[in-house]
């Protein structure tokens, strides 16, 4: 079985024909399914690991405004390393865009199922968690972080056979079948046309949220973490009074600005985002959505997703995807949700929370927001960049909408 295989019988059982020119690793077309009209993507490996640049993240932003308009079918087939990071600040406004229009359309009710490639790593892995359910190639790698970012990030040599070996079994396609019955892996005799019917159904209401439970089972009881007060001089400077309480990180509380009242949430402690926090994150957010607020600001200081093999066991993309879910639920119940990045911000988990957030505001002198850290950067291009963007370029770029002047701030604790 290959790749190629798996994709020529995805084409010809919807018969697929494409709409138009392919747009660097995206080809966007129709197909049918039983009759149905089927909207097609397709995002192949033909330059930098099939990444998705700008130009990409727009042409399948708006495919997803239209399904989310018309809840018409939508099959995503993924080969690709996520976010183009030679782009670097592009990719991710690019990115940030394609994801708020991807949690539209999911959470508006249009049925979308992916089929996986050989890599769906990074944003591509958060794209194929948009779908009620995923088809696995033969030897798909799925994860938040790629062999040589998780091995960089650990120190460890990519090439080692042991490494090599645990990667290779905790991103294969049977461990991800065990996580959860969503996944299929694909091999002779599974009925591809009998698979997308299944996985096109109409998303029962609450899907979301439903998932959301669900991955609790997968999160070990861990001693009771303490709650302590939240004294952060830059929420003094934004908030006539708050309330914030912290817990590993997470925090949780309310403010009064400008005359109104507004929940607060946040990662803010400036460690990688792991599963378990990324729950407690997504698990406020959804328990806010019960009595949706006028107004959530959530902050954010946190470089990344935490690049490790026993996060990526528990499928860490499903849990970045869960917070971008929770907070674009309350966007979509009418709750304005914006960002405030406090310190650093990249990847995965600055997608997440600023995709739903109708502003993103940076913190003046303190916030950096890149497209991975830097480690990252370097395992991927063999180079970093040392030099903070100011924030125009932040704003060109889409990542950042507006600054934030609040003084001197002393160091936080």
């Amino acid at each position: 079985m290959t790749h190629g295989a798996l994709l020529d019988t995805l084409r010809e059982t919807l018969t697929f024909e494409p709409s138009a020119e392919r747009v660097g690793n995206l080809t966007i077309g129709r197909g049918t399914l039983d009759g149905r009209v089927v909207h097609v993507t397709l995002i192949e490996n033909y330059i930098a690991s099939g990444s998705l640049g700008q130009a990409e993240c727009e042409h399948l932003g708006a495919i997803f405004e239209h399904v989310a308009h018309d809840r018409t079918p939508l099959v995503m087939y993924i080969d690709s390393a996520g976010a183009r990071v030679s782009e670097g600040l592009r990719a991710l406004g690019g990115f940030r865009s394609l994801y708020r229009a991807g949690l539209g359309a999911a959470l508006a009710g249009a049925p979308i199922a992916a089929v996986l490639g050989r890599n769906c790593f990074g944003g591509a892995s958060m794209l194929a968690h948009l779908a009620q359910r995923r088809l696995f190639g033969p030897d798909t790698s799925l994860a938040m972080s790629g062999p040589a970012v998780i091995a960089a990030a650990s120190g460890l040599d990519p090439t080692d056979e042991a490494f090599r070996a645990m990667a290779r079994a905790t991103f294969s396609p049977p461990s991800r079948a065990k996580a959860t019955s969503d996944n299929t892996v694909w091999a002779t005799g599974v009925d591809v046309a009998g698979w997308l019917r299944h996985a096109l159904q109409p998303p029962a209401l609450g899907a979301f949220e439903a998932r959301h439970k669900a991955l609790r089972t997968r999160l070990e009881d861990a001693p009771a973490q303490a709650t302590s007060a939240v004294y952060r001089e830059e929420l003094k400077r934004i908030y006539t009074s708050h309330e914030a309480r912290e817990t590993d990180g997470v925090i949780e509380g309310e403010g009064e600005r400008d005359g109104a009242r507004e929940a607060i949430l946040g990662l803010v402690d400036n460690r990688p985002v792991n599963a378990a926090r990324a729950w407690r994150l997504a698990d406020a957010a959804w328990r806010l959505a019960a009595n949706p607020p006028a107004r959530l600001e959530v902050f954010l200081d946190s470089a990344s997703h935490a690049a490790r093999l026993d996060e990526e066991r528990r499928v860490l993309s499903e849990f970045i995807v869960d917070m971008g879910a929770a907070l674009a639920s309350l966007a979509a119940n009418g709750t304005r949700v914006g960002l405030t990045i406090t310190g650093r911000a990249g990847g995965g988990v600055y997608v997440a929370l600023a995709a739903p957030a109708l502003q993103v505001a940076s913190v003046y002198a303190r916030a950096r927001i890149e497209v991975l850290p830097g480690v990252a950067v370097a395992a991927i291009l063999g180079k970093t960049r040392d030099e903070a963007p100011a924030f125009p370029e932040y704003r060109a770029a889409g990542v950042a909408d507006e600054e934030l002047k609040l003084g001197y701030l002393p160091a936080n604790p």
